[in-house]
């Protein structure tokens, strides 16, 4: 728990009611994270704000234990503590009209089991399931393979659980017991005058569990340290710099917590030929003066095959032909477009033939076409 329990409202994040039930909270957030994920929102560091305020939410009111935990501090606040209310907790009345912030709860409730920590963010050994930290890895792909997606296996070295024990932390056979002191809970109760508080059990530490023999690959921990290999689906349209979610592929959770995600940061070689914008494939074009002048039809590369081209006559030294359909297709709307942007290619060198053929073709030149020059050159 940390102050952010006291100073934001979850709930109003998510856009939800606090008596909201979990599968409303659930659709409420997948509602959301669809809106504002990153990659709907390239560039808008607002919606990206906004997506990591949501999930913070969610990762909290998901759990049914934190969910219990975080309204009994919004509850305890709004009502013990005078002004603020649900709407934030910047600063605190009520103690003879004198403004209390938050900063201060801590020497405030020092003597309270702790309470203190509560208010400034100072951690406490969680009692109860953790979800495990999030894990990421580098995967470098080919163009082509951002293009049309690509199913791959990564080596990603890490904290996992433990193959010889399988997490119970107990060196097989054994298994850990429930601790007698809590049962199973991982708290204990103490009262403090007015107030109870639940404090980490002194005999397991919190863990509700006693293990007697302790595994002896992991020391008891349920994790170690090894290299896995977990196989990845990049959707087609990934952009360089995306991250693609993999979840339940992180480190592993305490206390029977669920385990992190895998955050796979994307990275795409360019191509010797094609370029990106957006969905839009892009490639240069290189013609001829006469293609330009007389037109033609000609044929052009694609990521999907070749397509024939009109070039029209007249055309000039980088003009965009759009081709349609033929960009990227991300699953999301219309695919993209080819932009296929022509170049008049001049020759280095020319034959007598040919330059004897163009000193008569420039003879036939009627028009100026600098006269737009003539003020300017006075």
């Amino acid at each position: 728990m940390n102050r952010d329990w006291v100073e934001k409202d979850f709930y109003a994040i998510l856009e939800v009611s606090p008596d909201a039930s979990q599968e409303e909270i659930k659709r409420a957030y997948r509602k959301l994270a669809q809106k504002l994920h990153p990659d709907a929102n390239p560039g808008d560091p607002k919606a990206e704000e906004r997506f990591k305020e949501v999930s913070e939410a969610y990762s909290v009111l998901s759990d049914p234990e934190q969910r219990k935990e975080y309204d009994q501090v919004r509850r305890l606040v709004s009502s013990g503590f005078g002004g603020g209310g649900p709407g934030g907790f910047g600063g605190f009345g009520g103690f003879g009209g004198q403004q209390i912030r938050v900063e201060d709860l801590s020497d405030l409730f020092s003597g309270f089991g702790g309470l203190g920590d509560l208010f400034t963010g100072r951690s406490r050994r969680s009692t109860g399931p953790m979800r495990g930290a999030d894990t990421r890895a580098d995967l470098t792909i080919s163009f082509e393979e951002a293009f049309r997606g690509v199913t791959t296996t990564l080596q990603v070295r890490g904290q996992t659980t433990c193959s010889h024990c399988g997490g119970s932390g107990a060196e097989p056979p054994s298994r850990p017991r429930t601790c007698p002191t809590c049962n199973g809970t991982g708290t204990v109760a103490r009262n403090q005058g007015f107030f109870s508080f639940a404090e980490a059990c002194p005999q397991c530490r919190g863990a509700g569990v006693i293990i007697d023999q302790p595994c002896t690959v992991c020391r008891g921990s349920g994790t170690e340290v090894r290299t896995r290999s977990i196989r990845v689906r990049i959707p087609p349209g990934v952009k360089d710099g995306a991250t693609i979610r993999i979840p339940g592929k992180g480190a592993p959770g305490r206390n029977g917590g669920p385990p992190g995600d895998l955050l796979v940061d994307v990275r795409v070689t360019p191509h010797p030929l094609f370029g990106r914008r957006d969905k839009d494939l892009t490639v240069t074009v290189p013609i001829t003066y006469a293609e330009a002048a007389l037109g033609a039809r000609i044929t052009v590369p694609t990521m999907n095959g070749p397509v024939r081209m009109k070039i029209p006559p007249g055309t000039t030294s980088g003009r965009v032909f759009r081709i349609k359909g033929k960009g990227f297709d991300t699953g999301r709307g219309k695919p993209g477009d080819l932009l296929a942007r022509v170049e008049i290619q001049v020759p280095n060198r020319l034959s007598k033939e040919e330059k004897q053929l163009l000193e008569q073709l420039a003879s036939y030149d009627r028009e100026d076409i600098r006269a737009h020059f003539e003020p300017y050159l006075t």
